[in-house]
């Protein structure tokens, strides 16, 4: 595990002990996609296990409103058996600043909605609305971050095998596993797959396709 995502074991630890056994902590090394989960503490709490990918950083976290400064907060998503839980997400960066990790933060609403009095704080708020135009301005730097972020994670995921080495079946793997992460929504990544894969628009499109087409 790279020495920088280390660091952030104890934290991890720390945070998931403040808020007992309905927080659930992982930690994510986004150098590999595929496989990004790389520690958890309470993981009964979504079934998040090491070796496992992302699954809302692109939907949840990158394409939200409320993504800033690196981070998104207090953003809401059901379990396969409904329960609701409330997440928060760091993006973490290395030494020369490229996005390495990120610490996800995930709890059960389930004991919290028991008790709304106390607890209603973490019912969902309406987002803020924009007050000036240095919002619009921060969004656009927002979005040209998101845009670096995918642009790497793609990187990522292709790898550094020589794309004429590629079967086809490989190239529409590395596609659907992009499509089913949500790395489409973002805007240019169709570009920028063609361009690594050294194939055209119109066969990622027809990749994208075909992967619909037998879901």
């Amino acid at each position: 595990m790279n020495s920088i995502l280390e660091q952030y074991m104890p934290v991890a630890e720390v945070i998931a002990k403040t808020f007992g056994n309905d927080c659930e902590v992982v930690l994510h090394d986004l150098t590999v996609p595929q496989s990004s989960v790389v520690y958890t503490v309470n993981n009964h709490v979504t079934g998040r296990n090491v070796g496992q990918s992302f699954n809302h950083l692109i939907t949840e976290v990158l394409l939200s409103q409320n993504f800033t400064n690196d981070y998104s907060a207090n953003y809401y998503f059901h379990t396969d058996d409904g329960r609701l839980i409330k997440s928060s997400t760091l993006l973490i960066r290395d030494q020369v600043k490229k996005v390495i990790g990120a610490l996800c933060i995930n709890i059960d609403t389930t004991r919290i909605t028991e008790n709304i009095n106390y607890l209603s704080s973490l019912i969902p708020q309406h987002p803020d609305q924009p007050s000036n135009l240095n919002h619009q301005q921060k969004k656009m730097h927002e979005t040209e971050h998101i845009q670096e972020i995918a642009n790497d994670l793609i990187d990522k995921i292709i790898g550094n095998k020589p794309v004429e080495q590629l079967r086809r079946d490989e190239k529409v793997e590395m596609v659907r596993f992009m499509e089913q992460k949500g790395i489409f929504l973002i805007r240019g990544t169709i570009d920028r797959v063609a361009e690594k894969l050294n194939i055209s628009k119109v066969t990622v499109y027809s990749y994208i396709e075909e992967i619909k087409d037998k879901k």
